[in-house]
């Protein structure tokens, strides 16, 4: 038995980053990309069509679409955190990078932190993280920026990749390293303080989240 969604056109959902059983999904159509490539479309004079963004519960498949898409304004990848889910949101002609909490239990959606978007070189990379809240930024130009709560800025190799902050409030990023022939191929965990970045502790292996929340690092 099939179960019918009409998400009017948006054909591909996703898990919610931190979200668990009962767990949620997100869609979007991408009417101008993903949400750099409508900043560039903005910075480049165009109009940008604004998205769509929906939630689905699993497993009953309830859609609900807290903030109704308009012109110049785009959605990022949300994520789930706390029992809400948070939405990023960047309002191109207001200047300004926003962040919604959405709380299903009472169908409210509230405006939690602005960002004025001057403070953020672009949007490349720009992202949520949950448990704590974070809004980061990991552009093209070797660096990695805490935006919200806290700001801060830290070089990071590229072949680095943030993971998230763990309960102990450090953070924790993957690096890789590959020899040019293929011969070999590993992965580190780079532990850092927060927010300042310095490194405390470099542990071989990758980080894998597993489906109740435990992290495993696999060596």
């Amino acid at each position: 038995m099939f179960k019918k969604l009409d998400l009017h056109g948006i054909h591909c959902i996703a898990p919610v980053p931190g979200s668990r059983s009962p767990a949620w999904y997100w869609g979007s159509d991408f009417a101008s990309g993903d949400l750099y490539e409508a900043e560039e479309l903005f910075r480049g004079g165009h109009p940008v069509r604004g998205n769509r963004l929906v939630f689905v519960r699993y497993p009953e498949g309830r859609v609900v679409e807290p903030i109704a898409g308009r012109e110049g304004r785009y959605f990022g990848r949300p994520c789930f955190d706390g029992g809400r889910l948070y939405i990023l949101l960047a309002d191109f002609p207001g200047g300004r990078i926003e962040i919604h909490r959405y709380d299903d239990g009472t169908g409210q959606t509230d405006l939690l932190a602005a960002i004025p978007l001057d403070q953020v070189p672009d949007c490349y990379n720009l992202l949520l993280f949950g448990s704590p809240l974070l809004l980061t930024r990991q552009g093209n130009d070797g660096k990695f920026q805490l935006l919200w709560p806290d700001r801060s800025e830290f070089p990071l190799e590229d072949s680095g990749a943030f993971l998230g902050r763990g309960e102990d409030g450090r953070l924790y990023f993957s690096r890789w390293f590959e020899e040019p022939d293929g011969s070999d191929y590993r992965e580190e965990v780079v532990v850092r303080r927060y927010p300042a970045g310095e490194v405390l502790e470099v542990i071989p292996g990758t980080l894998w989240e597993m489906p109740d929340g435990q992290q495993w690092i696999l060596q």
